[in-house]
């Protein structure tokens, strides 16, 4: 029970913070810089909609203002399956040269893309959700870092909007997030791409999948071409705060269900003789943290078996029911969650709960290709 305790408190650490620290290591002796350029390739930004008509025109507008060579910009609104006001609304903008890919049946965000990719004809594609709303400044920026030869896709990095329309503070795991992101790139790639905002040249894009997560699948292709994915601070997508925190849960078990097919279906991606560190990124920063609420189960277990017979593991698992205790208070008081030392533990516990259930529904045989977008 102690080399149990103790091995899965080892992986629980290592997994969040031993794997970032090796990664700051690598990074000093072998970090690779992004070689950016103001550069205007082809571009084709493709917006992907269903049934938005209460958002698409704030976010057509948006679109509007980007500051992009217009004979070098191509805007297609793929349109899943809607059936209400959203295609006539992108009619509108025709003679602003933006593009209705109307699609008769609904089969999903991933399959909305892949066919815009179809009637694509940039250099460079430019994937964006009708909740993100983009600087002007923004496809200059993202498109600079294709001047590196290197690079096969890019992240912007993600701001949420609150009521009053001005970007939240971010909190201590979107800034974890993004560190991690940042040294991922430095040492060889990212692993997952911002869905809601992220770009990639036309021929990683080639072999686009209607079934699986296009930002996580997308980084693969790129490593598949010999290319990687990196992000970019100064490309920016802020979206609204979502209206419902209650369906925050089905946000995140969707992400990593979705997450996991992908996973499972490129497990060529662990041949480290083959794709180096990023195999070793792959492992960490996907299997490795889906298997931390097993880890934690197994701590808690074994805490609970020595406690009776050790006055230090006894004092060892009074901390660690507190900070159970401390997640429980802030389902209880949600207005308790203010403060960091609620937020932190209720995050964390409500991210692990919902990595269990995606477990569940993977094995069960259950995937999901499409949803209702998130009310923001």
């Amino acid at each position: 029970m102690i080399f149990i305790f103790w091995f899965s408190s080892f992986l629980v650490f290592f997994t969040y913070f031993g794997y970032p620290l090796t990664l700051v290591f690598l990074a000093k002796s072998n970090s690779k810089n992004v070689k950016k350029k103001t550069i205007s390739p082809s571009l084709t930004l493709i917006i992907t909609a269903c049934n938005e008509e209460k958002r698409i025109r704030e976010k057509l507008e948006n679109t509007l203002l980007l500051d992009y060579p217009s004979n070098r910009l191509q805007v297609i609104v793929a349109s899943d399956g809607s059936t209400d006001a959203t295609n006539d609304i992108v009619n509108e903008y025709a003679e602003h040269g933006f593009e209705l890919l109307a699609l008769s049946e609904r089969q999903g965000k991933e399959n909305a893309q892949k066919e815009a990719v179809s009637h694509a004809t940039g250099d460079v594609i430019v994937f964006s959700d009708v909740a993100t709303r983009i600087d002007s400044h923004g496809l200059k920026a993202i498109a600079a870092n294709f001047a590196d030869s290197t690079v096969g896709c890019v992240s912007s990095v993600d701001k949420v909007l609150g009521k009053d329309g001005q970007p939240c503070g971010e909190g201590a795991y979107v800034r974890y997030e993004m560190w991690l992101r940042e040294l991922e790139a430095k040492v060889s790639s990212l692993v997952g791409l911002s869905g809601s905002f992220f770009a990639a040249r036309k021929e990683v894009c080639q072999d686009f999948s209607g079934e699986m997560q296009s930002d996580f699948r997308t980084v693969l292709n790129s490593m598949k071409l010999g290319l990687r994915g990196v992000s970019d601070a100064d490309a920016v997508g802020y979206y609204p705060d979502v209206a419902d925190n209650k369906k925050e849960f089905s946000r995140k078990v969707r992400t990593v269900l979705r997450g996991m097919t992908v996973f499972f279906k490129n497990l060529e991606f662990l041949n480290i003789s083959h794709y180096g560190l990023f195999s070793y990124q792959y492992f960490c920063h996907k299997l490795l943290r889906w298997l931390v609420p097993f880890f934690l189960l197994l701590a808690l277990v074994a805490n609970i078996s020595m406690a009776f017979s050790s006055l230090f593991y006894a004092v060892i698992l009074l901390l660690h029911l507190g900070f159970y205790g401390l997640a429980g208070y802030g389902l209880i008081k949600p207005e308790a969650t203010d403060r960091t030392i609620v937020k932190i533990p209720l995050y964390f516990l409500t991210v692990n709960a919902a990595i269990l259930v995606s477990w569940y529904k993977y094995i069960t045989g259950n995937r999901m290709v499409m949803w209702t977008p998130s009310s923001r």
